[in-house]
């Protein structure tokens, strides 16, 4: 990487790496205000579950737009918009008086907080090649990393000194002042005459290119089913935290930092890799360590008389690590088959991972959230989906590569 290039990624990473902490603090945040939301909003379990789901279902329908919206219309038009969308919702929930208006506002915020994410990975693909690439995707991710690891402690000490409330005035005031951020710094990196005509027929036709390459689909789960193993214990993370290890609600650190610590370390060791190893070693790395990750979780989870800590969240460090070193790899395999859909590529990627995340955290999350086991076994049982989907994609690969030796 030459100087200024060097230079560009310094000031690029802080900036999309807080972009991306949106979905995460959005989420993780309000887990310690539970209680308080349901008891004060006179809201059930099943309700409090929700404001989490349609989140997410909202959150996962527009990522189909972001992305060929900038490709359309320029990078930094999209994600000013979403941000300030993100903002006056944040203000909205923040006023909520009953369930049915948070859950409202809650929509509203699902549909711009995958502004940020999904169109800064196309920024760092516009931006950077090889190397170079890997390295800011895994620097943003090491910054990414920090929102679920301190989002649910802040909200865990907010609610300890103020009404949960404050929990989404502090999200406005984050949005707010990031907007102002990147107004001033934000570069426009697809430039006019990149850009795709902005029509549903165009929108339609990139996505039919997308998905008619047979290697999206195991690309996309690979870094999907790997993440969302770790997923279905964020989702569970109230019942997990307070019911299984009977922590109070300013101890949510403890499976959030043990998790998002590996997933932080697993992206650092991914940048210092990048050149050296190539991506079929890296990812092969990332998931040896995931799959031995959820045997050591499993026999925790039977062996112990019950769930505790350090023990019953080590594992999950260790599973985050994997995730760390495999992800960026596998997301820039994906926008490198696409160079010019690279904001629809990365909406599909977004939008297939947030389908399954919705269905982990409405339907799958509150049927194994009762017991360390279930949660341990379903954790492994995506693992094994998402390494399966890796090596079909190897397989895949090597079979086209033969194919174009014997027709060369």
């Amino acid at each position: 990487m030459t100087s200024v290039g060097a230079q560009r990624s310094r000031r690029l990473a802080p900036l999309l790496g807080a972009l991306a902490m949106f979905g995460p603090f959005s989420i993780d945040t309000m887990f310690p205000a539970f209680p308080a939301i349901a008891a004060q909003l006179q809201a059930s379990p099943l309700a409090m579950q929700q404001t989490l789901s349609v989140y997410m279902i909202a959150y996962a329908l527009m990522s189909l737009l972001h992305g060929p919206l900038s490709d359309s219309l320029g990078r930094r038009k999209v994600i000013l918009g979403g941000v300030a969308v993100f903002a006056v919702a944040s203000v909205g929930c923040a006023m909520s008086t009953s369930i049915g208006e948070l859950l409202a506002y809650r929509v509203i915020q699902g549909f711009s907080a995958g502004s940020g994410m999904i169109v800064g990975r196309a920024i760092i693909r516009d931006c950077f090649e090889g190397p170079a690439a890997q390295k800011l995707m895994s620097t943003v991710s090491m910054i990414f990393g920090v929102a679920p690891a301190i989002a649910p402690i802040v909200g865990g000490w907010v609610i300890a000194y103020a009404r949960w409330p404050m929990i989404f005035w502090l999200l406005a005031a984050f949005a707010g002042v990031l907007w102002i951020a990147c107004v001033f710094t934000l570069p426009e990196t697809h430039p006019p005459e990149r850009r795709l005509p902005l029509s549903l027929g165009s929108m339609a036709k990139g996505y039919r290119h997308i998905l008619s390459d047979r290697a999206f689909f195991p690309l996309v789960c690979a870094g999907t089913f790997g993440f969302n193993a770790l997923f279905v214990y964020i989702s569970s993370a109230p019942a997990f935290v307070l019911n299984l290890l009977e922590l109070n609600e300013q101890q949510f650190a403890w499976l959030f930092i043990p998790a998002i610590g590996g997933l932080m370390f697993g992206s650092f060791l991914s940048g210092r890799t990048a050149g050296r190893l190539s991506a079929d070693a890296t990812v092969r790395l990332g998931y040896s360590i995931m799959l031995g990750a959820s045997v050591i979780n499993i026999s925790a989870a039977l062996l112990l008389p019950k769930p505790m800590v350090p023990w019953s969240v080590l594992p999950l460090g260790l599973h985050a690590m994997g995730i760390g070193i495999a992800f960026p790899t596998l997301t820039l395999q994906l926008l490198d088959r696409f160079p010019s859909h690279r904001g629809g590529v990365s909406s599909l990627q977004a939008f297939c991972s947030l389908v399954i995340s919705a269905a982990l955290a409405g339907a799958i999350s509150p049927l194994v959230s009762d017991s360390a086991f279930k949660l341990a076994a379903t954790a492994a049982a995506i693992t094994v989906c998402g390494f399966i989907a890796w090596r079909r994609f190897r397989y895949m690969e090597r079979s086209q590569s033969v194919m174009a030796s014997v027709t060369s």
